[in-house]
């Protein structure tokens, strides 16, 4: 059950941003987005690293894998399974491992597509949300939020939320598709307001030997 690496990197991508008010949206899961969103908002930076399991309900089959995002405004090096992404606002340089091969685009994200940039605040628009309650979770409390998305075309029926309540950031996201499978994000460690080496959202040849260079620009 090998996953294909771009569906792992764009479904990593899809849970992670605004909330627009509706009368479909339950306003006590409304107040909780809204104060994730704008603490999300307020970071100039940060570290995040998480674990991606999905789990095939008709096999029973499972596949796990970890992950890594660094953030600083439209800036990112995301890094999963045998990916890493690297953008500088301008130029994007994706490193596919098992080809050995980095290829070159221009940083032109369609409208309403899914970035690393926009990826902590999924939630914000194109969805009904309702409250599910808290519970504690360790030493910490929890609060659950229920996501359905407005657009039935989507290829997921359902995401659960699992937010920190005092840290006000997603620690979990749980992802049901139509296809059967469910896919849990859960973040390992969440790091804001961190400082980066300014190497870190600019591409470096020399720490991908012979690598082929593929410029899509």
């Amino acid at each position: 059950m090998k996953m294909n690496l771009h569906r792992l990197l764009s479904l990593a991508l899809s849970f992670f941003f605004s909330l627009h008010c509706s009368a479909q949206v339950d306003q006590r899961a409304n107040e909780i987005l809204k104060s994730v969103s704008a603490k999300y908002k307020s970071y100039t930076s940060l570290q995040a690293s998480f674990t991606l399991n999905r789990l095939d309900q008709k096999t029973q089959k499972s596949e796990k894998y970890e992950g890594s995002i660094s953030l600083s405004g439209i800036r990112y090096q995301f890094s999963m399974a045998d990916q890493t992404v690297i953008c500088d606002g301008k130029t994007t340089w994706t490193y596919l491992k098992e080809a050995n091969e980095v290829q070159i685009s221009d940083n032109k994200p369609a409208e309403g597509a899914i970035t690393p940039t926009n990826i902590f605040t999924l939630y914000e628009k194109g969805f009904k949300s309702k409250f599910m309650g808290e519970k504690t979770a360790g030493k910490s409390t929890v609060q659950q939020i229920e996501l359905t998305p407005e657009d039935s075309r989507k290829s997921f029926f359902k995401i659960l939320l699992t937010i920190d309540k005092s840290g006000k950031y997603v620690r979990e996201a749980r992802i049901f598709e139509k296809s059967g499978s469910i896919t849990t994000y859960s973040i390992v460690k969440f790091s804001p307001n961190t400082s980066l080496a300014a190497d870190v959202f600019s591409f470096n040849k020399a720490k991908f030997p012979g690598a082929e260079i593929v410029d899509l620009r």
